[in-house]
């Protein structure tokens, strides 16, 4: 199996992958941006259709969608009614632009479309550079922002009350999420970053009992998911994909049985 150089780049790929999934998936769950996280998705495919339109590099296209939908995201406000509808408008109206530039487009569009649903063993050794540039990007931003994240994020009482700085927090995290997304979309496809930034997570959470427990215990569950995933994807020639989803919701399904079992106590 590591015979193969794409088998070799996916499986150090998951690695990173899962490093930053580990990470941004927690605050994903804790923020309560599954959401927007699943629009990026479809806003990073309307990014990579209107940069094919264009006539530039797909992936330029999707970080300004992304990133200016963030932004946008971000000065709406915080409150969860006010967030989901913002959502609701701009990836609309992001999704209509995307549709509209892809039809205008007389160039290839199979990228575009492609976005959406990737492959991690057709990763290359440019991918894997910008994804290991990516990681240590996110990292670096984490070491700064972890304590004011955290608290914004899990005490969102006393966030409440010290409304300073918390929308700067949130705009840099949302622009830390749709870079995410953007770079590692051309990878692993929009759909399967969406499951491993929030159902990982959201196992994790009925295991750990602090943020630092949390979060390696969701990278234990990326980076098993993807790994395994890859070996049963070039033992039965199905797709890994369709490995890794079903993992992790076994995941998940292990730890809600677990928190049901334990409720019933």
């Amino acid at each position: 199996m590591f015979y193969y150089d794409f088998m070799r780049y996916a499986f150090i790929a998951g690695i990173f992958i899962a490093v930053i999934c580990s990470f941004m998936g927690v605050f994903v769950v804790a923020r309560q941006t599954s959401f927007f996280t699943h629009t990026l998705s479809e806003i990073g495919f309307s990014g990579a259709s209107f940069a094919i339109f264009a006539g530039f590099e797909p992936i330029l296209g999707m970080l300004l969608f992304t990133c200016t939908s963030a932004l946008f995201i971000g000065f709406s406000g915080e409150k969860l009614g006010r967030r989901e509808a913002s959502i609701s408008v701009f990836s609309g109206l992001f999704l209509g632009l995307g549709i509209l530039f892809l039809s205008l487009s007389e160039k290839q569009a199979s990228y575009a479309t492609n976005i959406l649903f990737g492959s991690i063993i057709g990763i290359t050794a440019p991918n894997l550079r910008t994804l290991i540039w990516l990681s240590i990007l996110l990292l670096v931003v984490a070491f700064f922002l972890f304590r004011r994240l955290a608290y914004n994020s899990f005490d969102a009482q006393g966030a409440e009350f010290n409304q300073r700085g918390n929308r700067l927090v949130s705009i840099i995290f949302l622009l830390m999420l749709a870079l995410t997304v953007s770079i590692t979309a051309q990878i692993i496809g929009a759909l399967l970053i969406f499951v491993l930034l929030t159902i990982p997570a959201s196992a994790a959470k009925f295991f750990a009992s602090s943020l630092p427990k949390m979060i390696g215990l969701t990278f234990s569950f990326v980076l098993i998911g993807i790994w395994l995933g890859l070996t049963l994807s070039y033992l039965t020639n199905w797709p890994a994909s369709f490995f890794i989803t079903v993992i992790e919701a076994l995941f998940y399904g292990v730890a809600l049985l677990k928190d049901r079992l334990l409720n019933n106590k």
